[in-house]
This record gives C-alpha cells, structure tokens and sequence, in this order.
C-alpha cells in the first residue's frame, strides 16, 4: 500500500498552497496533460524517487468558534489514524494561538511521526520568532514559506525518510474498484453481480463506510471487486466516518487496475464525478464509466448520445473511454460493465513488440513529423514500449525538449488508433537519441 500524508492545522495557516505546491511538482515529474481540473483535496507527490498520497484535512468549516474547533479535532483524528505521517502547519504571523495547542495536544498522543511546519517564514526575522513554537511540545520544527517554496526540500527530506517502503503486492488476481459518490448505487451493483445481499444497501449515502473486496469469478475471468465508500465534496464530509471512509476509497483507486466509475443519471457528470475520474487518471488506472439508474431518465431517441457527449466534454482531452449506460434495479446490462472491465484490465496490461510499433508509427511520423521549434527540426528515430504495469512509450529522438504537448497528443491518438488502449492512459516519454 502506498503512504498517505495528512496535512493538518487550523483554517488559514497556508495548507492549501503548501498542498498545491507539492502536487504541481508531481504534475510537472509525470508531465501531466495540462488543462486538466484537479481534485485540490487528495493527489499524490514524490520526493527522493519515494511515491506518496497527499491529503488536506482542514479548514473548511464554517460556523462559530466552538464548531471549528470540534470539527478540526475530529479530522486531525482520523489523520492520526489513517495517515502513516502527519504535517502539522501553524503560522508564524499570528503565533500559537488556542487551537494550535488543541491539535498539537492530540498531535502528542498520536504514535504516528509529526512534522511541525512553521509557514510564512521569508526572512530573518520571522525564523527567530518562529522559535516560540518548541512551547508546543512537538520537537523540533521546519520553517518554509509555502508560496515561494524556501525550506520546503528540508522538510520533505525528513518525512520520506520516516514513510514506510511501497509494497507492490504482486497479487495474482486484478483488482477492480467501484468507485463514484454516496448512493449512486456501488454496493447494489455488486449485490446484482453476486446475486446475494451481502452488502448493506439504504437510500442513506454513505451507508458503506469501508472498501470492501469480493473475489468474483465469471466470463472465465476471475478477479477482486472492490465496494467503495462514496467519495463526497469537501464542504459536504461532516461526519467523521465519512472522512475515513474518503481517505479509504482513495486508497482503493491507488491499488486497482481498473476503476468502474458509477454515476447516477439523474445526477449527472457533475464536478465531484469528474474529480474522480481525473484522481483515477493521474493514478493511471483503467476507467470504465457506468451511468447507473438510466431507467429514471426520461428518454428520447438522442438521449444517449447527449448525454454521452456532455461526458466527452468535461474529460478531455481523454476521451478514450468506454460509457455504458446500465440500470442495477432492472439488472440491464450489469454484466455487459464487467467484460468491458475485463477487456480496460487487458488492453492496459497489452504489450506492443517493438518491431511493431516502429513498423506502424514511423512511416507516419516521417509523413506528418513534429513542427520545427526555434528553427530546429525533430526527427523521431525510435520507439519503444516501456516495461510498467501501464502502458508508457518512449520515442527516442535528436531534440525531444522541442517536442511540444500537442505533438504528444497527436501520438498518443495514433496509438489509440492502431491498437485498442479503450479506457487506459497513456503516457508519452521524449528521450534523447
């Protein structure tokens, strides 16, 4: 499993800057497609080659005093529990202030590495008023300041010593998560599949508050479903539980193979589906998208494929993905979500032989070649699949920082075009010749 870092601290303290910097510095290592909308609540980083998951957990409460300080008490909790390290931001303008103490009082009992991060600290002066912060009992501290990003390296250099080595569990069966909000239908779809009520179905969202596996084994093709808790917008997780539940269904995209991203028509695609489409995407994971509940819809003849279009809209530019529209209450075409999974799990396991590849895609290459870039022309000479989990190309050529994003696309869409990569990412490598 791979660690989990919380972020914790009362409201305004720098958090989310602190948080959005770190996951730019991700983005820019894998080249991630630009233009994509990010999940500014969970994503993932790395530091040193040592991979980890990043959540933010606080100041999103509104309402008195007293509320905040319950509220931040609970999510500073289920941190300690969940997260392998805790990041402890306070500010160094105001100083330690009441809640500050609180969380730091929990912090203390925790049995779990706390890392005191002092932020807002550009300059002499504020690192000798950063001192009163040892008062908090926690050892010693970092000071950074979150917007530039100075004493940040210092920081992250200490807290990927302390995370535990990702274990890749080589299990012999794929994984396949279902993935989606509270009450769009996760559990009743897999009580269809088995054909028994083994999971707790209510009309109350989050009434799964765990992921659970199921080993299921059809079509001659056996494998693990995973039932996942709903994963709710920021400003709606109140309830404790629920919190826990988030930081366990993140947990179970990071370690599938294929995300079955359950929606409910009636709802539609709207911005939390869409965050966690993009959360599977950035973890390279096959996605298979079902609008559940299509019976509810009130039809005509274009229904799908409007409906199918406004999905397009919102994912591109990966557009690549099988959309199937099922209703788990009639059972219509439940089965028919999982062969397409099987067949997502087979085309991201696909391995292209490289005589293959450089057959196929070169003689297009040399006829539509990357744009001269400063006067300098690319030439592409070589390509070769990687050997991940995932699909990756590197295409070898003289001057691959002149290859520009749009190029990248134009390959990866012939990719797509020549073999079947339906509801995979893929990731486009220049390396030098």
């Amino acid at each position: 499993m791979g660690a989990i870092v919380a972020i914790v601290g009362r409201p305004n303290v720098g958090k989310s800057t602190f948080f959005n910097r770190l996951i730019q510095r991700r983005e820019a290592i894998v080249d991630a497609v630009s233009g994509v909308t990010r999940d500014r609540h969970y994503g993932k980083s790395d530091w040193n080659g040592k991979e980890f998951s990043l959540i933010d957990t606080g100041g999103y409460v509104l309402g008195s005093d007293d509320i905040f300080e319950q509220e931040i008490d609970k999510q500073v909790k289920l941190a300690i529990d969940e997260a392998d390290a805790i990041i402890f931001m306070v500010d160094v303008e105001t100083g330690i202030t009441g809640m500050d103490e609180d969380v730091a009082h929990l912090l203390r009992r925790a049995k779990k590495p706390v890392f005191l991060a002092v932020n807002k600290v550009d300059n002499a002066k504020r690192a000798e008023d950063a001192v009163e912060f040892y008062a908090l009992g926690l050892g010693d501290y970092y000071n950074l300041s979150s917007i530039n990003g100075s004493g940040t390296g210092e920081l992250l250099d200490a807290l990927v010593e302390v995370l535990p080595e990702s274990e890749e569990v080589e299990d012999e069966l794929p994984r396949f998560a279902v993935v989606g909000r509270p009450n769009a239908g996760k559990s009743s779809f897999i009580n269809a599949l088995i054909g028994e009520e083994r999971y707790i179905v209510t009309d109350i969202a989050g009434t799964t508050r765990d992921s659970i596996d199921t080993k299921y084994n059809r079509f001659g093709f056996e494998f693990n479903l995973v039932d996942t808790a709903g994963i709710r917008r920021k400003a709606k997780v109140k309830e404790d539980l629920e919190f826990y539940s988030v930081m366990r269904s993140v947990r179970a995209i990071e370690h599938c193979d294929v995300c079955l991203l359950l929606l409910d028509a009636t709802r539609g695609f709207d911005g939390q589906v869409e965050n966690i489409f993009w959360l599977a995407q950035r973890n390279n994971k096959g996605i298979v998208i079902l609008v559940n509940k299509w019976d509810l819809v009130e039809k005509d003849t274009n229904a799908v494929k409007q409906y199918t279009q406004k999905i397009k809209q919102a994912i591109e530019p990966f557009t690549d993905v099988p959309i199937l529209f099922m209703s788990v209450h009639t059972k219509q075409r439940i089965f028919k979500a999982i062969e397409t999974a099987v067949e997502v799990y087979q085309n991201r396991s696909k391995r292209i032989p490289t005589r293959k590849l450089n057959d196929l895609l070169l003689p297009i290459i040399e006829h539509t070649p990357p744009p001269a870039y400063k006067g300098k022309y690319v030439k592409i000479k070589y390509i070769t699949q990687l050997p991940t989990p995932y699909p990756q190309f590197a295409f070898f050529c003289n001057l691959p920082q002149y290859v520009r994003e749009p190029y990248k696309r134009f390959l990866e869409n012939k990719l797509r075009e020549n073999f079947d990569y339906a509801g995979v990412p893929i990731t486009i490598f220049m390396r030098k010749k």
